[in-house]
């Protein structure tokens, strides 16, 4: 049995044949079988993605199968914290605090959510932020260097460490403790 197969994304299509609802990790692919939500009649539609190369299909993405037909991606909520600041300055120095641990964000225009964590939940506190648990859909910031999603998961008790090179070719140690 051939599967229809989605090969390309797009932004741009009404009515969409179904809905495939996914967390964030689900969302980051390029090939494998997948499986709709199920239509109004009991059924679900089964397909194969095939995408060039692997990218963090967004919350609204229809992916397009080659029948003409349009899979329309929907963001599961998942547990996450939204982290909000005194001020502006504030959250911008707790994003670079994030930003510093190589944690998967999603910025809005007043906060940060990220995955539930204890360990950087009381960084955070200690830190003067506001922490609300909530349940979302998590749509984090792409990688720098081709937009994918490039954050790697710390766990308890992990050290982390990094040498870096500057413009001056001299390195630097930057260690991470996540206790």
């Amino acid at each position: 049995m051939n599967l229809p197969t989605a090969t390309s994304v797009t932004r741009y299509f009404d009515n969409p044949a179904a809905h495939i609802t996914l967390d964030e990790t689900a969302r980051h692919r390029r090939r494998m079988r997948m499986v709709s939500d199920r239509l109004d009649n009991g059924a679900a539609i089964v397909f194969l993605l095939d995408l060039p190369q692997a990218r963090l299909l967004r919350h609204g993405d229809g992916l397009v199968l080659d029948d003409g037909r349009i899979i329309e991606v929907c963001a599961a909520p998942e547990q996450l914290m939204e982290v909000r600041g005194k001020d502006t300055r504030h959250l911008l120095s707790l994003a670079w605090q994030i930003g510093n641990r190589h944690l998967a964000a999603q910025i809005t225009d007043t906060a940060i959510r990220i995955r539930r964590d204890h360990v950087i939940r009381e960084m955070l506190i200690g830190l003067g932020a506001s922490v609300e648990d909530i349940d979302a859909p998590f749509d984090p910031e792409g990688g720098a260097y081709g937009g994918a999603h490039e954050a790697h998961h710390h766990h308890a008790g992990q050290v982390h460490d990094h040498i870096h090179f500057d413009e001056h070719e001299h390195e630097h140690e930057h260690g991470h403790r996540h206790d």
